[in-house]
């Protein structure tokens, strides 16, 4: 099954799905600077900034390891027009 079509899929580019990772990557950064601090808080805070930015620009960094588009509106379409790869 195409990423696309499947749950995980559809889930992370849904509204719900993206403002999950907007939240999570939010509460990483927040976690990392005012929690753990020093380099590694520092650090966990620059891993905060991928799903936060993945939820607010609507993108998915893992989609194309599985062999969908980037951006979460051409993985939408996919999902819309039934496709089940994009090779």
């Amino acid at each position: 099954m195409a990423f696309a079509n499947s749950g995980l899929g559809k889930f992370l580019v849904s509204g719900a799905g993206r403002a999950v990772r907007l939240v999570a990557g939010v509460l990483l950064i927040l976690a990392g600077v005012l929690w753990i601090g020093g380099t590694w808080g520092w650090v966990v805070a620059a891993v905060g900034l991928v799903p936060a930015l993945a939820g607010l620009f609507d993108f998915c960094v893992f989609a194309p390891l599985f062999g969908a588009p980037f951006w979460g509106r051409d993985i939408r379409a996919l999902a819309g027009k039934g496709v089940h790869s994009t090779r």
